[in-house]
């Protein structure tokens, strides 16, 4: 079944992982996140999006956020266009000196606009969201505009490997607006019509400073 295949592909990932860091042995600079996406088929037109990423201040061990999101999504224009109405909660824990830490409780509404299409085997991904956060007692929204390829490594019909690259901008509603920006580029490998998955490096901008991060990621369509 396809669900026992994808549960043994996930694991398959998370011990792979589990290697890499035993490898590294040491503290680094390089934060990690391990992400899960899952996309569910209700009909032809409607889809319910759950996600779950586990984000780490190094390569694992020191959580940085959990973030849980799910959503109802509906389809049209020739599968091309997707709008989605969802919900995330964030728990996110940041240090107040270099041995203390302290929790922040996020409930996030969101609704999100998801289009797509092809330059030849390059695919294009275009994702427009607005948030509406509930960070403790605050109240915040956030604009965030996503562009992504997705490049076959081999150019013919049952290409398996890709190349991934995209960058997504957050703008706030209020002062400062410039909330941060992520540029990403890894690569990818369709394990079936139902299962991808892809490692890479993201490099996300802030005001002042910035941050590494060693992405992996698994994509599942049910």
């Amino acid at each position: 079944m396809i669900i026992d295949k994808t549960l043994k592909y996930l694991v398959a990932i998370f011990l792979s992982f589990g290697l890499t860091y035993q490898l590294r042995a040491q503290e680094s600079d390089v934060g990690n996140w391990l992400i899960y996406i899952g996309n569910k088929k209700i009909n032809s037109k409607f889809n319910l999006h759950n996600e779950i990423q586990y984000r780490n201040y190094d390569a694992i061990g020191d959580l940085e956020q959990l973030l849980l999101r799910t959503g109802l999504g509906y389809t049209f224009k020739d599968n091309s266009c997707n709008f989605l109405l969802g919900y995330g909660y964030i728990l996110s824990e940041n240090y107040k000196d270099e041995s203390q830490k302290y929790a922040i409780n996020e409930h996030r509404i969101f609704q999100q606009f998801t289009s797509s299409q092809s330059i030849g085997s390059i695919k294009i991904q275009h994702r427009y969201r607005f948030e509406q956060r509930f960070v403790e007692r605050d109240f915040k929204q956030r604009f965030r505009y996503f562009v992504s390829l997705n490049i076959p490594l081999k150019i013919k019909k049952n290409t398996q490997a890709y190349l991934s690259v995209y960058n997504e901008i957050f703008m706030n509603t209020n002062t400062p607006v410039f909330d941060r920006n992520r540029l990403y580029g890894g690569v990818g490998y369709n394990i079936n019509k139902n299962v991808r998955v892809e490692i890479g490096y993201m490099n996300q901008f802030f005001e002042k400073n910035n941050r590494d991060q060693l992405n992996i990621i698994s994509f599942v369509n049910f």
